[in-house]
């Protein structure tokens, strides 16, 4: 990842303080509609259901509870007297959308790293069930959080499952595995300070040799994550590395992949150098997040193994411009004005080769629910509109393994859609401003008046 997590460790006491605390700001916030547990029929003017690149006009969703009963155009479906109708005939229909890269955790103006040591677990939950919020009401009803405190996301997770807090559906992940004095390390601070304020995070982070790997892999999995990150090269937001060196040897990622997989999870690595990408691939990593420095031979490595492509590329206009404003070191900014021309680039290389492609953006770096501002740079470096939401939506849940449930608008899916006021196959632009979002049959942003009895 881009972001380094430099949080220390939350348990769930402290998470849960927090919640309690936040619950009525965000339920104010959301302004979530619970829909009652009855037949919900949604009249749709446009559908874009991503089990292909077309629309389809005049349909009506058909909800039961939480999920899709049925999708059929509207001559089909006979709407009862007095049933719940949510009208969107004059509005252009997705499935919820889905950002493979975030940090809920995280905000984008404290970069200074002196903060690693002065904010508490508590700010970081704080952030947590704001930026969820945030990241829900944006259209994104699916996230995967890849780096945090341990284990922050699991909690968070777990709140959002259970009602307590609005947010997406989450993959999380625990803290970055990291090499010592890699990206994912403490890094330009004494030892004394190291060992004072950042022992628990060592635990579960830190990994030297491929059986440090496989013992942090599986502490990890026994909290409860849903995905392993690893850190194959060095990062942009860290201090005291360079994000092309290799970091993990292969067979430490080898390893890693492996109990991943023994424990039927997904692995990520972090890699923007060449060959930690190609290391990282031929190890069994799932998804390369970043891939900035990747070359026509991880390339064709990455079609070979299907592994999965996760570029930031909106970022780099944040993190050469607020970013500074709000104190990012001048190490950083050189090692971004490095890399993120470069990504862009390769980005749109691996595009025409046929790579597959998530969406994910690294939220957390820039502010939390600008997330869809990465659809603009992803067509502009490549792909089709219909491409870059398809990446949001059914690759996206490809990746993630949330296929049977979420990614498309189809019957026995979870009632996840948004809506926007224009043809985003015309405009990507458009889904920078949704204007309705549904999860799992509930409403939790109506701006067009949507919901009417009938």
């Amino acid at each position: 990842m881009r972001h380094k997590p430099g949080f220390f460790c939350s348990c769930l006491c402290a998470v849960v303080a927090i919640v309690v605390a936040v619950q009525p700001l965000c339920a104010q916030t959301a302004s979530a509609k619970v829909v009652p547990s009855q037949t919900v029929y949604v009249k749709v003017g446009h559908l874009f259901d991503a089990t292909s690149d077309k629309l389809r006009d005049n349909v009506v969703v058909v909800i039961d509870g939480e999920r899709i009963a049925k999708v059929a155009p509207a001559g089909e479906v006979t709407i009862p007297a007095g049933a719940k109708v949510v009208d969107l005939s004059k509005d252009w229909v997705l499935p919820g959308l889905i950002d493979c890269h975030t940090h809920l955790e995280a905000r984008a103006d404290k970069y200074d790293p002196i903060n690693q040591v002065k904010d508490t677990p508590f700010i970081g939950g704080f952030n947590g069930v704001v930026n969820a919020n945030k990241t829900l009401l944006a259209g994104f009803t699916g996230v995967r959080d890849v780096g945090s405190s341990p284990f922050f996301a699991v909690d968070l997770r777990r709140a959002i499952d259970s009602g307590y807090i609005p947010g997406p559906r989450m993959v999380a992940s625990g803290p970055g595995i990291s090499i010592t004095g890699g990206h994912g390390d403490m890094n330009g601070f004494a030892p004394g300070v190291n060992n004072m304020m950042y022992p628990a995070e060592k635990d579960y982070a830190i990994a030297d040799g491929p059986e440090e790997v496989r013992r942090v892999v599986r502490e990890q999995v026994k909290y409860g994550v849903d995905v392993i990150k690893i850190l194959a090269t060095g990062g942009v937001l860290s201090q005291g590395d360079k994000p092309g060196a290799e970091q993990f040897t292969f067979e430490e990622m080898k390893v890693a992949a492996e109990e991943a997989h023994h424990a039927g999870r997904k692995i990520a690595a972090h890699a923007h150098g060449t060959e930690g990408i190609k290391d990282a691939v031929r190890a069994g990593i799932d998804s390369i997040e970043h891939g900035s420095l990747i070359d026509a031979e991880g390339i064709e490595l990455m079609k070979q193994h299907g592994t999965y492509l996760v570029a930031d590329i909106y970022n780099d206009d944040y993190i050469l411009g607020k970013a500074i404003e709000f104190g990012l070191p001048q190490e950083n900014v050189d090692k971004e004005k490095m890399v993120g021309r470069l990504q862009r680039e390769n980005f749109a290389k691996a595009v025409a080769a046929g790579v597959k492609i998530a969406f994910g953006t690294d939220a957390g770096v820039y502010p939390h629910g600008d997330n869809a501002k990465q659809f603009y740079y992803m067509v502009k470096f490549g792909m089709t509109p219909a491409g870059a939401i398809r990446a949001a939506t059914s690759s996206a849940a490809d990746l993630i393994d949330r296929s049977k449930d979420e990614g498309t608008v189809e019957a026995g899916k979870y009632a996840d859609m948004i809506a926007v006021t224009s043809n985003p196959l015309d405009d990507v632009k458009v889904l920078e401003h949704v204007s309705f979002v549904m999860k799992g049959g509930k409403i939790y942003k109506d701006e067009v008046g949507a919901e009417a009895a009938k």
